[in-house]
């Protein structure tokens, strides 16, 4: 007897009682309720509770295994410039605006632009973010560092003492001159400009004061002059701009300058700005200023430089007395190039999450993101692929009894089951003992169905056999 065979015999007596059936045969013992399941031939859903919620935990925790690495730190180390300059004054507004969002910024004190160059290129370094003069350096001298664009103009300022004639600079030979200390980017430009004219560092007493020092010393007439590179904001040149002692230089051959260094910019301080009552300064005077770029290393963070670039548009989008409403921060390379963040930035804005969210939420969003999109890519063919192998698994189990009563038909074929009717008989007990045992949807109830069938037939034939000896005496 075939499988095949056997299950049409099943279907063909399912609905009468076969001759000689046992009393305890599985279709005389099943209930109502079964038989009924059994005409149902209607497909009965799956419960995909399980598996799905399954599913969902296995990625979820991908999703966070690849995320937590991919999020920006809570710390960044900015390098600012000396105390009393620009720098330093303008570092405490980001550290209050970038705090405002759970980035601590942690302010380093330099002598200025080279040391906070110096600073960003040296790999041991805790320093990501700093101030640096535009034309200082290039993307072949710092391939590691990029530019989030220009931010404010920094001027130098040449003050010197009221009486001292100081029609240029060839008038401060022989002089006490403050040029600013070593790393600062006031002294590699007041010396380069002072070289330009001719003006050997012996011809004049250079002195490497910071601004702060190099202020209360002119005011004191300890100094006869202080060149100083910072903006118009600084304490200090406030404070010397409105001293009745000291004057501000002009530098009437501006245009020459910009000519020769292209990285320079001429502005305009308008008569009587530092002190209208006073008239401070009595006429217009012309000064020579590079802008400031503000400079990252390429590693930081795609979130940390929105952060800073959202934060410097609220610090210098404002108009001054030589920039306009909404020029800075400006999309100006400076000799570093801007990075792909700043690019879109000075394109387009800030991201669109976070305009809506948060800073951490907005950034912690994209960053799902970023991982859950593949994620579900690969996740949603395996979704797909999981109903077959379900129905496949359901089936097996199925199959995995018919291929033991295709071994016992054999037996039974063979007469090899005649030798021990037996044990042929707790064989089928068992593989009946089984099907019964198995926990299957209702919409692969007709399968169990079709199977104890077969074992009711299988039975059936058995038990002919065993009578068949009496019969014959």
């Amino acid at each position: 007897m075939t499988i095949a065979s056997s299950n049409n015999k099943t279907v063909e007596n399912m609905g009468a009682k076969p001759d000689g059936l046992a009393p305890s045969s599985p279709l005389q013992r099943a209930p109502a309720e079964r038989r009924r399941m059994l005409s149902r031939r209607g497909h009965v859903p799956v419960d995909w509770v399980r598996p799905t919620i399954g599913i969902l935990v296995v990625a979820g925790l991908c999703a966070v295994f690849l995320l937590l690495p991919s999020l920006p730190p809570r710390t960044i180390v900015m390098a600012t410039g000396p105390k009393g300059g620009a720098y330093a004054e303008v570092g405490l507004r980001y550290r209050e605006i970038l705090g405002r969002s759970g980035i601590d910024v942690t302010l380093q004190p330099t002598d200025g632009d080279f040391e906070n160059l110096n600073q960003l290129r040296d790999p041991h370094s805790d320093v990501s973010v700093a101030f640096i003069q535009g034309g200082s350096t290039t993307q072949k001298q710092s391939p590691n560092l990029v530019s989030l664009g220009s931010v404010f103009y920094e001027p130098l300022w040449l003050f010197y003492q009221r009486g001292l004639q100081v029609e240029g600079l060839n008038d401060l030979r022989g002089r006490k001159v403050s040029i600013g200390p070593e790393g600062s980017g006031t002294r590699v430009l007041s010396l380069e400009l002072l070289q330009r004219n001719g003006i050997a560092p012996d011809t004049f007493v250079p002195l490497a004061l910071s601004p702060e020092e190099g202020g209360r010393q002119l005011l004191n007439k300890e100094i006869d002059a202080a060149f100083v590179l910072t903006s118009w904001d600084s304490t200090v040149v406030r404070q010397l701009l409105a001293s009745e002692t000291v004057e501000l230089a002009n530098f009437p051959r501006a245009d020459a300058y910009v000519a020769l260094y292209p990285f320079l910019n001429k502005v305009v301080v308008p008569t009587g700005v530092g002190d209208l009552a006073a008239n401070r300064p009595d006429s217009d005077k012309t000064l020579l200023a590079p802008k400031v770029s503000l400079a990252v290393r390429k590693s930081v963070h795609p979130a940390i430089q929105y952060a800073l670039l959202s934060a410097a548009a609220e610090i210098h989008a404002d108009p001054g007395i030589f920039q306009r409403a909404g020029q800075f921060p400006a999309a100006e390379p400076l000799g570093l190039p801007l990075s792909t963040e700043a690019q879109r930035f000075h394109k387009s804005g800030r991201p669109f999450l976070q305009h809506h969210f948060p800073f951490w939420m907005a950034v912690l969003i994209e960053r799902l993101l970023v991982v859950l999109i593949p994620v579900l890519g690969l996740l949603y063919p395996l979704l797909r692929f999981i109903p077959t192998l379900y129905d496949w698994s359901m089936r097996s189990k199925v199959f995995r009894l018919y291929g033991e009563m295709r071994f016992l038909e054999l037996q039974i074929e063979r007469g090899d089951a005649k030798l021990d009717l037996d044990a042929t008989t707790a064989h089928l007990d068992r593989i009946e003992q089984r099907a019964h045992q198995l926990r299957m949807p209702r919409a692969y109830a007709s399968m169990v169905y079709s199977l104890l069938g077969h074992i009711a037939l299988v039975r059936q034939r058995l038990n002919r056999d065993r009578a068949a000896p009496s019969i014959h005496s």
